[in-house]
């Protein structure tokens, strides 16, 4: 079984590439897109992943992939499938990838009633991965360009391009101080 490894690739220079990986499309294509419009010092590369191209990681062995510095999985609330393929998908993920490089984003959470997927089953799975987890209505272009530059300035720092900031040091500011999870007290 191939895992995905953060050294499989070595850095490019200025260049910063996330992975967003995702049952939806149509809603990953214009995150995609609104990060790209965002204004970077870096070359900035998104990479979508998502049932119509594949399955589920691992990413085809490709010699000319990138590195990657960040993987964004991406779980839509009204589909249960959708959480199902991200957990499928973090079986390939090498562990060393959670020490600051992995980010859980949720989407659909605004319309409780037509949700199949519970919010606390993807806490869980943050807490469990320990990983920062973000809330975001992808379907409303406001939100979803805030979202594009919380991504892109989190890429920046999992890249290296933000003297002073490691991906460690993001992983411990992001960790919520109101509900610590019982093995941290």
């Amino acid at each position: 079984m191939s895992v995905l490894r953060p050294q499989d690739q070595l850095p490019g220079l200025n260049a910063a590439t996330i992975l967003l990986v995702g049952k939806e499309d149509a809603l990953l294509q214009p995150l995609a897109d609104s990060m790209l419009k965002e204004n970077c010092a870096s070359t900035l590369r998104v990479f979508l992943f998502s049932s119509h191209l594949a399955h589920s990681l691992p990413l085809p062995s490709d010699v000319n992939r990138p590195r990657i510095d960040l993987i964004v999985f991406v779980v839509n609330l009204h589909s249960k499938y959708s959480l199902q393929n991200v957990e499928e998908s973090l079986r390939h993920v090498d562990a060393t990838f959670f020490l600051g490089k992995v980010g859980f984003l949720v989407t659909g959470a605004g319309r409780d009633s037509h949700c199949s997927v519970h919010r606390n089953s993807v806490l869980k799975l943050a807490r469990t991965y320990r990983s920062p987890l973000l809330f975001c209505d992808l379907e409303v272009e406001g939100f979803r360009v805030t979202m594009a530059q919380r991504l892109v300035r989190m890429l920046q720092i999992c890249a290296g391009h933000v003297p002073g900031v490691s991906a460690l040091n993001l992983l411990s500011l992001m960790r919520s101080s109101e509900n610590p999870c019982l093995e941290d007290l």
